[in-house]
């Protein structure tokens, strides 16, 4: 559908940016209606320009890749957690911290905003 993926791992790398969360503003890119399998419907996906830093001058550059929710009802995603489609990363642990850059433009990682307690 005009976006070329072939040099990403083929899977994501899910990471937690509790206790902030994210604001979609304007995608990179939005691919409507994919029909990636067979008896699933047809989906949206948006992408969003990141660049994961990690230590030891570890850094990969890709998409935050988000399917819409209201095309996969079934599928939750919380509000604190991201998917990064990156080339293979050597040396990435479950459980690294790593920072993210994105484009403000495109999606804001922010502060979670809660209500007063009575």
């Amino acid at each position: 559908m005009g976006l070329d993926l072939s040099s990403f791992y083929p899977g994501t790398i899910n990471i937690s940016i509790a206790p902030l969360h994210y604001q979609v503003q304007q995608a990179y890119r939005t691919l409507r209606a994919v029909k990636w399998h067979p008896t699933e419907p047809a989906e949206d996906f948006s992408f969003f320009e990141a660049e994961l830093i990690g230590s030891e001058g570890m850094r990969a550059t890709g998409f935050i890749y988000y399917p819409h929710p209201d095309t996969k009802p079934e599928h939750f995603q919380q509000a604190d957690v991201l998917e990064l489609l990156l080339p293979h990363v050597a040396g990435l642990a479950y459980g690294d911290v790593i920072s993210l850059r994105t484009r403000t433009d495109q999606i804001l990682i922010k502060e979670a905003v809660t209500s007063p307690q009575s």
